[in-house]
């Protein structure tokens, strides 16, 4: 278990904004937006659970995110032996979805919801709030944000937010960053400089890791719209041949269509690296006639011959793709579809090394020239054409990311920084 022993000023000021001896206790809420790594949702997050113990009793408060899942994951996991630590009674109820935080003589109790779809603003209607802390706000319903705010009626409620920077033309900067003067808002603004708990050898790692509007967004905090191409530092000068000799493990990415082209990605495991070492690219426009799940089955064990495939991570959409994979008794899987953080991730994998493109996989270097942002969406939106090879690939570096190691939780000082 890793122990911090030094607070930012601005991880400090997270904790004790509210208090009464400072200059921000009059705010009717924090908004903290910038660098992902900053430290920023730990610390706000145990600021929120200080202030709410701090100031109610028998209250009602919630925990947000994209889903109830994802901010027990995010927030409530890392959080919890922090406020064990500090003497904080915490009961949790997964059934209910609710925990139950109690000091001293007070007690509250506190709801995780999703926001991340239409249904979350539903269910959050009706409540009496004392106060919430939206986590990635950027990725929430814009109506969920909207009925959480208008829940927060108990007296001296206030709002905690988090997110990592987006497009300006964004909603959320437009109606919420750029506003925060006018809502009476305390905007606190992250680089990855800002959390002392990252060493020299990290920041660097990220710096050669991200490049272009990643860099400026998720190492600067800034709020920048991406442009052009979405890989823009992938070029031919990246692929390599396939390494020679007997491969380690053996797996399979697939983006599934019928009208539009199916794309998959035999990938080989050696001394840590995984190579796409041979691909299979159908286009039913092109070729003038639609294949069935039957055929696609037949050109994946074309693809894969008597290697020992011990996995198929499919468009988790393609399900009777995915039926007919698992009758043949594939190890088929759904990938996990989330296209941004895949972006991320697949750049991330690529620029380290661990994911290699080799020769002789066309169609996926030729996507990688062609995959673009578009300039028109508000909010980060790739354009749907010339991504099917991408959208395999990016299922495959989910998946590697979903078998990581846990990290575990971190220990914090009793004592935080006064005014």
């Amino acid at each position: 278990m890793r122990e911090i022993r030094e607070l930012s000023d601005k991880q400090a000021l997270l904790l004790g904004w509210w208090c009464d001896s400072s200059p921000w206790r009059d705010r009717d809420g924090i908004l903290c937006d910038g660098a992902a790594r900053s430290g920023k949702t730990t610390w706000l997050a145990l600021g929120f659970f200080c202030w709410a113990l701090g100031r109610f009793d028998g209250e009602s408060f919630v925990l947000c995110g994209v889903s109830a899942k994802a901010v027990r994951r995010n927030v409530v996991a890392p959080l919890l032996p922090l406020l064990r630590g500090l003497g904080f009674r915490v009961k949790e109820n997964s059934g209910e979805g609710t925990l139950t935080v109690g000091f001293g003589k007070r007690s509250d109790r506190f709801y995780l919801f999703g926001g991340g779809d239409a249904r979350g603003e539903e269910a959050i209607r009706g409540m009496t709030l004392a106060g919430a802390f939206l986590d990635e706000v950027t990725l929430l319903e814009r109506e969920f944000v909207e009925q959480a705010a208008a829940r927060c009626s108990v007296s001296g409620a206030k709002l905690w937010m988090t997110c990592n920077p987006d497009s300006p033309e964004h909603w959320f900067y437009k109606d919420w960053v750029a506003r925060c003067g006018e809502r009476k808002l305390l905007r606190v603004h992250f680089t990855m400089g800002d959390n002392p708990g990252l060493d020299k050898e990290t920041l660097e790692r990220y710096a050669r890791t991200f490049r272009g509007s990643f860099y400026r967004r998720f190492v600067l905090g800034e709020w920048v719209a991406p442009a052009g191409r979405v890989y823009d530092f992938f070029d031919e000068s990246w692929v390599r041949p396939a390494p020679r000799g007997e491969l380690e493990r053996w797996r399979v990415s697939c983006d599934y269509g019928t009208r539009n082209p199916t794309s998959m990605g035999l990938w080989g495991l050696k001394d840590g690296v995984w190579y796409r070492v041979k691909e299979f690219y159908y286009d039913a426009r092109k070729e003038g006639r639609m294949r069935t799940d039957a055929d696609y089955v037949r050109d994946l064990k074309e693809l894969c011959g008597a290697l020992p495939v011990e996995r198929v991570i499919v468009d988790p959409s393609a399900a009777s793709f995915l039926a007919a994979l698992r009758e043949g008794g594939w190890p088929a899987v759904e990938g996990d579809n989330r296209v941004l953080p895949g972006i991320r991730r697949t750049a991330q994998l690529l620029r380290e090394g661990r994911l290699v493109i080799c020769e002789g996989c066309g169609d996926a270097i030729r996507e990688f020239s062609l995959y673009r942002w578009d300039s028109r969406a508000e909010g980060d939106r790739v354009i749907k054409r010339d991504d099917h090879a991408m959208d395999d690939i990016r299922y495959f570096a989910m998946d590697l990311a979903r078998g990581g190691p846990v990290r575990a939780g971190m220990t914090v000082e009793r004592e935080a920084r006064s005014w």
